[in-house]
């Protein structure tokens, strides 16, 4: 399960044009988030669907990346209105993303969820944070991604209820996973 505790929020800079660069950060990245997302769902989906017997998870996968989707849309409709620029390594993220939901759809059903668990921790908390940080600057947004941080975690929670902590080495899959996951996020929020 998620941690409770989370980082403080980011202060606003200092100077002009701070918080609207800040603003360009979270929704950056949160489009790539977003988009990784989708694409994991869909490796995950590839490979079940082609799997005999799991056509029930294939849709489950599905509709999860539907719901990925929606908020990819979402965040490409917040970049347009705002003029702000996606992150340069979409393409990454797209082939990354669809890799890692078909490799560990491979390893099994087990590990597609331990995948699903870490990464919608990692998403969780830092929606999480960024609601803290939004709450008083953009109370619009702030609500939007707490209900997206709900669905995230309703993903997470899903995935531990089959079983995704009896994925063999579940500890170091997970943990490899969430680094890579912060990991792309600090690099989406610059790049």
């Amino acid at each position: 399960m998620s941690r409770d505790t989370h980082r403080q929020p980011t202060p606003p800079r200092p100077g002009r044009g701070a918080t609207a660069a800040r603003l360009a950060e979270i929704l950056r990245v949160d489009h790539a988030g977003e988009l990784a997302a989708v694409q994991i769902y869909r490796g995950q989906q590839a490979v079940m669907g082609a799997a005999p017997g799991r056509e029930a998870l294939a849709e489950r996968f599905g509709r999860m990346a539907a719901e990925e989707g929606e908020h990819l849309a979402r965040f490409e409709t917040l970049l347009n209105d705002r003029r702000v620029r996606p992150t340069l390594m979409a393409p990454v993220w797209r082939l990354a993303g669809f890799g890692l939901g078909a490799a560990t759809a491979l390893m099994g059903e087990k590990a597609a969820h331990a995948c699903t668990e870490a990464v919608e921790t990692v998403i969780g908390e830092h929606y999480a944070d960024q609601v803290a940080e939004l709450e008083t600057r953009d109370p619009e947004l702030a609500a939007q991604l707490a209900a997206f941080r709900d669905d995230e975690l309703a993903h997470r929670d899903a995935a531990v209820e089959d079983g995704a902590r009896e994925a063999p080495g579940y500890s170091l899959l997970s943990a490899v996973i969430q680094a890579g996951c912060r990991a792309a996020i600090r690099i989406s929020e610059k790049v």
